[in-house]
């Protein structure tokens, strides 16, 4: 198997052996990092940063220059076509004709998955919106594996903003895969998306606990614990006993802590940001003196505000600095590999891979669209050429899950593409809540978000409409 020529979006698009093989060139690389400068001679990168960064855009322009490379730059998106209209996919495809990579950091969510979509060229998500941050993941593992040696078994706390931070999100996906035990500690409102939260509960291989009553012994010391992910490496007579293994876990200590900062940027107004900053958790000096943190490393995406006391810099355990400065080899040995300019062994499974579940696909014009405002898939400019496209990821209750931002969306009414003769009078819509949704075949299936929608379309509500049969 071979990364060339291959996108990068979502943490899930590599493997932990794939993983492991950027981590295997990334070592080789930070070596003899002088010498890397004829493995991508000649080659292009435009870099398209439409949200402020510092260190994810110099970090893979770096990266580019070290490999020998050019690169092409657009920061600002009053600066482009797009703020005349221009559609992300028009744009994918002529820049995709100017560069042989493509890295792209969007407000939007699902941003980057349209480009791969469209561009012809490999495409490396640096961040959209609050759904995914996969080559800050890299780098976080990356510090844990040097650091730890290993990421299987190792507990890891999650701290501050849960709820909007993209770092968080890839990073819980990957833990959960590498069987890391994960502690989620958010700042007041700021717990793990629902979205989030049902994922790591049905594609992988631990469990999440949460752990409410909990929080009073907690509070006034640490953050108050929200839940915890018992991964499958701990004993399975422990992990099968949660209230044990929770106990036990809070004395074993943490062996890294992950902090990120309050995402400002995400919030609708002002005054909302302005609260949720007045409660937000600190880390600092006295916190890590506490025993649970007495061999904890902690590590920070950065940029940080308040949240990490300067105080600690010099302490041995800080890793954030070192997070940074190993981001320009992790994407060395990712460009790369991904443009082909270099090739490593990837291991085999040393057991079988989890199964990917097979979810059923919905994708119709209209009766159905995702509810998330900084999704890809409703803005004016996107939703010309962007169907609505979702995995029905459960149907008691219906669930589906937007393939470009991940939300999760609860439609209320179904009908069926097949009624009886084809005649008006029996086209009906039913409620999502009743026997039908199990009976109807998911290429069958219309959904609708309202029974205006399911009018409009020309169907009269069946005896199941108003609920469950």
């Amino acid at each position: 198997m071979s990364l060339a020529n291959r996108s990068l979006t979502a943490i899930d698009d590599l493997s932990n052996e794939e993983i492991e093989a950027i981590f295997f060139l990334a070592d080789e690389m930070s070596d003899s990092i002088r010498e890397q400068t004829e493995v991508c001679r000649g080659k292009l990168m435009a870099s398209l940063f439409f949200e402020p960064s510092t260190r994810t855009r110099l970090s893979f322009e770096a990266a580019m220059h070290r490999l020998g490379g050019n690169v092409i730059s657009a920061v600002d998106i009053g600066a482009t076509s797009l703020a005349k209209g221009e559609s992300i996919a028009d744009m994918a495809k002529v820049i995709g004709s100017y560069a042989d990579i493509i890295v792209i950091r969007h407000p939007w969510e699902g941003a980057a998955r349209v480009v791969a979509d469209y561009a012809g060229v490999p495409v490396i998500n640096a961040g959209d919106g609050s759904h995914e941050h996969p080559t800050q993941t890299l780098c976080d593992l990356y510090t844990l594996k040097k650091e730890r040696k290993t990421i299987k078994g190792l507990t890891i706390a999650l701290w501050g903003d849960l709820k909007h931070g993209r770092t968080i999100h890839s990073l819980a996906y990957a833990l959960a895969r590498f069987g890391a035990t994960i502690h989620f500690r958010p700042g007041p409102g700021l717990e793990l998306p629902e979205h989030v939260i049902k994922k790591l509960t049905t594609e992988y291989t631990g469990r999440l606990e949460k752990y409410d009553k909990l929080d009073g012994a907690l509070k006034g010391k640490l953050l108050p614990l929200d839940a915890i992910y018992i991964t499958p490496s701990v004993p399975h007579q422990l992990a099968n006993i949660p209230d044990v293994s929770v106990q036990v876990e809070l004395k074993t200590g943490l062996d890294a802590l992950y902090v990120t900062r309050l995402q400002k940027e995400r919030f609708s107004t002002t005054a909302e940001g302005k609260e949720l900053k007045d409660s937000y958790p600190v880390v600092d000096k006295k916190l890590l003196e506490e025993k649970e943190f007495k061999e904890t490393i902690v590590m920070h995406p950065l940029p940080r505000v308040d949240e990490l006391a300067h105080e600690i810099d010099a302490d041995p355990r800080s890793m954030y600095f070192k997070q940074a400065e190993r981001g320009v080899p992790a994407r060395m040995a990712l460009v790369a590999l991904v443009l082909g300019d270099r090739k490593v062994d990837i291991a085999k499974p040393k057991a079988p891979p989890t199964p990917k579940i097979d979810y059923p696909v919905y994708k119709r014009d209209s009766g159905v669209r995702c509810h998330n405002p900084s999704c890809v898939s409703t803005q004016a400019t996107e939703t010309k050429y962007i169907k609505p496209e979702f995995k029905i990821v459960d149907l008691k209750p219906l669930t589906l899950r937007c393939i470009y931002c991940e939300h999760e969306v609860h439609p209320p009414y179904i009908a069926s593409l097949e009624w009886h003769e084809g005649k008006i009078d029996t086209k009906k819509y039913h409620s999502a809540d009743s026997r039908w949704v199990e009976k109807i075949r998911p290429d069958n299936l219309i959904i609708f978000d309202s029974e205006k929608e399911a009018q409009a379309q020309g169907f009269k509500p069946s005896h199941y409409a108003t609920g469950k049969e």
